[in-house]
């Protein structure tokens, strides 16, 4: 007979908000994206075990903790499909598609390479887990040292903002390839170069397929939608699309989160016309509570499942700088893909260096996905030593960005100068 909701749920999430809030509002106020402070508060939490308090230690495995953290990971991956333009996205340009896809490319095989040195026992799928990790940009902090040194409107800005959501869509397929590569493993099959390019396909197939479907279908919903006057129906009727493609994801066999980064693509502005005083900017102000209280409690989750007592070992420190240089030195690869004049290439290598969501999302599936070893054991695809070094790297390559940024740019400037005279 169920008992109902444990009460130390309630107040575990209360302490995370708490947390995560108070640990985003310090580094927000020292120039840092909040998502540090929340991974922060959440290795706190996970840090008080240390000291004797274990009463937070269970929320690591809870069931209701988790279903929390993962719908606010579907909302997080829908904001970045609706802050996402696909028209832009077409128009990027060559030049945006090579630097991703040489960013992504040296930072896979560089991060494999780190994890094979590390970890010379895991299995292969572990440590191409951690090169594919290794692909993805978080642009947001990237973004803001641009513009608030008044360089959103450059060539260079205009190259990075357009890999970067390039680099969004490779980091979602290879997922999608490693998740499938991982399960068949798991459940006794080989992973052929068939099998790995039938989950690539059908990744890039169910977001193409997606998009357009939903061209064709979403206006007549929020046509529908626009005889309704009760409250909350753009948010209810975004929120149910987001959902019912991350059902439609996972059901393929794909992560849920690509079905809400494709939710996030097809509502573009012309379908909120058929909604009488809304727009898509009063559907990011709408969705905007919901994410900040969902959102927060997947990356203090993130923090919490850290184990510290890895980190009294130099082998895992090593790793973790390991991969941090693998991280900022894949990613300078990018430079090469700068075509023409305009562009400041140092600082578009510069630009992709930060992890971030997207990498934590990696960490945080790899530690849930088990792999069967020889002898019949599993043991997850990401284990706790590499799950911290992970953490580590977002941390250590988000840090380092905004003064590297600041010199590539003000370089630029100066040498712009100098030709000038």
């Amino acid at each position: 007979m169920s008992h109902g909701l444990d009460p130390l749920v309630l107040v575990g999430v209360a302490v995370m908000l708490v947390a995560a809030k108070l640990c985003g509002e310090l580094f927000e106020r020292r120039g840092q994206p909040a998502v540090l402070g929340e991974l922060l508060g959440g290795m706190l939490l996970g840090a008080l075990a240390l000291a004797g308090v274990g009463t937070f230690q269970a929320l690591r495995t809870d069931a209701v903790v988790g279903a929390l953290a993962e719908i606010g990971v579907v909302i997080l991956l829908f904001e970045v499909g609706l802050e996402s333009d696909l028209s832009e996205m077409l128009k990027v340009g060559v030049s945006s598609l090579v630097v991703a896809v040489a960013g992504t490319a040296a930072s896979f095989a560089l991060g494999y390479a780190a994890a094979s040195l590390f970890l010379p026992a895991a299995p292969a799928l572990a440590r191409l887990f951690v090169g594919a990790a290794l692909t993805a940009t978080s642009v947001g902090i990237t973004a803001r040292v641009l513009r608030d040194a008044g360089k959103l409107q450059t060539a260079t800005a205009r190259v990075i903002l357009g890999a970067a959501v390039i680099d969004d869509v490779i980091g979602l397929v290879i997922l999608a390839v490693m998740k499938g590569a991982v399960e068949s493993a798991g459940a006794g099959g080989g992973v052929s170069a068939s099998a790995v390019g039938w989950v690539a396909l059908k990744a890039v197939a169910f977001l193409v397929g997606a998009v357009v479907v939903g061209k064709l279908v979403v206006p007549q919903l929020f046509r529908g939608a626009g005889k309704l006057e009760g409250r909350g129906v753009l948010l209810a009727l975004a929120v149910s699309i987001c959902f019912a493609l991350a059902w439609a994801a996972a059901a393929l066999g794909l992560a849920a989160i690509i079905g809400a980064f494709a939710a996030g693509l097809l509502l573009e502005e012309a379908h909120f016309e058929k909604l009488p005083r809304h727009t898509k900017h009063d559907l990011n102000d709408l969705l905007a509570p919901v994410s900040q209280l969902l959102v927060p409690l997947f990356f203090v989750l993130v923090g919490l499942r850290v184990e510290l007592r890895v980190f009294a070992r130099p082998a895992a420190l090593a790793f973790a700088a390991a991969l941090t240089a693998a991280a900022i030195i894949g990613k300078q690869a990018c430079a090469l893909g700068v075509w023409g004049r305009g562009a400041n290439r140092l600082a578009v290598g510069l630009g992709m260096i930060p992890r971030g969501e997207v990498e934590l999302i990696y960490a945080g599936l790899g530690a849930s996905l088990l792999l069967t070893d020889a002898q019949g054991a599993t043991e997850p695809v990401v284990a706790p030593t590499t799950y911290g070094a992970i953490v580590i790297t977002v941390v250590l390559t988000t840090l380092a960005t905004p003064p590297a940024l600041k010199w590539a740019t003000g370089r630029g400037d100066k040498r712009e100068r100098q030709r000038d005279e």
